[in-house]
């Protein structure tokens, strides 16, 4: 077996919590206030404005390249999945305050998005690299292979997963919590995790 990417140390924490109010500055404060009291009572965080609903998305995606290594027929509906932006997600969702979850985006701290969008960006990235393995392995015919790049893709997503959590939540430091999730410490765990899975 191969170690899926681990990134332990982008681990959210409440140790380091920065406060949806800390993260604006004093002149955005009044109305980020009143957009608190706005999204009060519904599943949108007052910390931050935004909405976990969006990683439904991925939810989707990650359940059924679990499901590949069985039913090899499932890449076709995972070929189907594509990225989507917060506002399209919502555009379409079933999430009963979805028309105020697209309104409050636009008054939600810009850090807190910034970092939502590099995070969902390297999540994409993910879910392209993991689908592309699956299907050489399927056309390889190397049932082992494909459920070694399954388990490594589905590990590596819920762990992003974790860490959009925590930004959405405003319960992670969003200044560099991603540090230790660059461009090419990816790729480099990626292409050497395979190389020693076709060993």
């Amino acid at each position: 077996m191969i170690d899926a990417v681990d990134h332990s140390d982008a681990r959210p924490t409440s140790e380091t919590t920065e406060g949806g109010a800390e993260a604006i500055g004093d002149d955005a404060l009044p109305e980020f206030r009143q957009w608190q009291e706005r999204v009060k009572g519904t599943n949108i965080s007052k910390e931050t404005l935004l909405a976990t609903d969006y990683l439904n998305h991925f939810n989707e995606i990650t359940m059924l390249i679990d499901m590949v290594p069985d039913m090899p027929e499932f890449l076709e509906e995972c070929r189907k999945w594509q990225p989507k932006s917060y506002t399209e997600h919502f555009r379409t969702s079933d999430f009963v305050e979805r028309e105020l979850a697209i309104e409050a985006y636009d008054h939600a701290p810009s850090i807190y998005k910034s970092r939502l969008t590099e995070t969902i960006s390297y999540m994409n990235n993910v879910v392209e690299w993991g689908l592309e393995h699956l299907s050489d392995a399927i056309d390889q015919h190397e049932p082992d292979l494909l459920r070694i790049h399954a388990h490594s893709t589905g590990k590596t997503l819920r762990r992003l997963n974790e860490v959009a959590s925590g930004i959405i939540h405003g319960t992670c430091r969003v200044s560099g919590v991603l540090t230790a999730i660059t461009q090419s410490d990816i790729d480099f765990k990626w292409r050497n995790s395979f190389i020693r899975a076709a060993e």
